[in-house]
């Protein structure tokens, strides 16, 4: 294995998890084919400065201890999401962070997504509650309080020359986002509200292009609905995203039938900020895993590495397969949060644990798993191509 590290950093990589997978020239090495090209090829990296900080530690195919970006970089990723908090009780994923994980990411050549949560803790469908320093503010004071977090991030981000190349305003924002002032039964402030950090990103970084995110991926009526609603409005944007868990929003080939009416129907691009599965489903700590034998079972891939990185692979294929070039690339939630005492999903709760360990990209020994060559495959190949031409 140590000769290994000799080989240049991808062909060591390629070697590596051929021999990982099943062994150079057998059949499960065939099993991770080259991906098709996209030009974003990501990684939401948010909770890699906290688990970095308990002490997790990451390894190459070889097995040799390695910074997480470093190893996420040589594989052929080429763009980090973070998201951002207003004030969380752990300190992590404040700006503070975020600048500081953007240094990282550029240094390694990687492009950003900044994700802005509006929350101290996480937001999603179910949940888009007010940071508390903005929770008593009348609608026009939250406003301009969602402008001015929006414009310091992304602001500070270019001053220190790691500018965001995409923005989310909101995370998963199907039902809107700061309720109830912006709640999908208030379209006309969820717009005010959209519109300001939309404004913001333009104020604060004129490059960075805005991103609006729903979950539920393969959910066609609820994706125009919701579209139709915005742009109605005069909500300004530059690329859908979308969430896709194969095991909760469905078969593939929803997702392709959505990607491909939405790119059209709106005339944008169209991204997975999303995506993941399971590569076991044994537990690496005391906290119950997200994804068990019955998500597998509806998710339709076996929970092992090889059924992971098909997952991912074939969700790969559903973006390139966008017409018009339309479908930007894929983002793997969080490849680096491995189990790590101390590390856990709240960040009230210093004893909670991590319910995702089995779906990283890393195993339970910290080694770099097949499904992270299927990810930067198709950023290397893109990159292979553009220097051919």
């Amino acid at each position: 294995m140590r000769s290994w590290n000799r080989l240049p950093g991808r062909i060591a990589v390629a070697v590596a998890l051929a021999v990982a997978v099943g062994g150079v020239g057998t059949p499960a090495a065939a099993a991770v084919p080259r991906s098709v090209p996209l030009a974003i090829c990501g990684a939401d990296v948010s909770q890699l400065a906290k688990n970095e900080a308990y002490g997790a530690v990451y390894r190459d195919v070889a097995g040799h201890p390695r910074d997480a970006l470093e190893i996420l970089a040589e594989a052929g990723v080429n763009y980090l999401r973070l998201k951002v908090w207003v004030d969380p009780a752990d300190g992590f994923s404040d700006k503070d962070h975020v600048l500081a994980m953007a240094r990282r990411a550029k240094a390694e050549g990687m492009q950003l997504l900044i994700d802005f949560h509006y929350s101290d803790s996480w937001a999603d469908p179910g949940k888009q509650i007010k940071p508390a320093a903005w929770a008593a503010l009348p609608f026009d004071q939250l406003r301009q309080a969602l402008y001015e977090h929006t414009f310091d991030v992304l602001a500070s981000l270019r001053a220190q020359r790691t500018p965001a190349d995409l923005a989310q305003i909101g995370n998963e924002i199907n039902g809107g986002l700061l309720w109830p002032d912006g709640r999908w039964d208030n379209w006309d402030g969820l717009a005010d509200l959209l519109i300001a950090g939309a404004s913001a990103v333009r104020d604060a970084s004129p490059a960075t292009r805005v991103v609006l995110h729903l979950a539920e991926g393969g959910d066609n009526a609820a994706h125009q609905w919701w579209f139709d609603n915005a742009v109605a409005r005069g909500v300004p944007f530059d690329v859908i995203g979308v969430s896709h868990y194969v095991y909760w929003h469905g078969p593939l080939s929803s997702l392709q039938a959505n990607l491909n009416d939405l790119a059209v129907r709106y005339d944008k691009d169209v991204l997975v900020v999303e995506a993941a599965y399971g590569f076991t489903t044994a537990e690496n700590d005391g906290q119950e895993n997200i994804f068990t034998a019955a998500l597998a079972e509806a998710g339709g891939y076996p929970a092992t590495p090889s059924g992971q990185a098909q997952a991912l692979r074939d969700t790969m294929a559903v973006v390139a397969a966008v017409p018009g070039g339309r479908g930007l690339g894929v983002f793997y939630w969080e490849p680096t949060w491995t189990a790590v005492p101390g590390s856990g999903w709240d960040p009230e709760d210093p004893t909670s644990g991590n319910g995702w360990e089995n779906q990283a990209l890393f195993d339970y020994t910290g080694r770099a798993l097949p499904g992270l060559w299927v990810l930067g495959e198709a950023g290397a190949a893109r990159s292979s191509r553009a220097s051919a031409g």
